[in-house]
């Protein structure tokens, strides 16, 4: 036997090892990112809800700040 054949179990074993610790990283960051979207998707819904809000408590014909005139004109 050659030294490669001769190393090539715990090769193996390292590999599959490190292809354990990938898969376990890979099922974290994956939940990860849909806790996030979670979190985003609940924020996006707050916001809007917040605008509609504003929106609401503002009278139609209520000028907004672009349509003062400044006081030197």
């Amino acid at each position: 036997m050659t030294e490669s054949t001769a190393n090539l179990p715990a090769r193996l074993t390292e590999l599959e090892t490190r292809l354990a610790f990938v898969d376990d990283l890979l099922e974290t960051l994956n939940q990860t990112v849909v806790r996030q979207q979670a979190q985003i998707d609940l924020l996006q819904d707050q916001l809007r809800l917040l605008h509609q809000r504003m929106k609401d408590a503002l009278p139609e014909d209520t000028p907004g700040p672009r349509d003062e005139v400044p006081p030197h004109y």
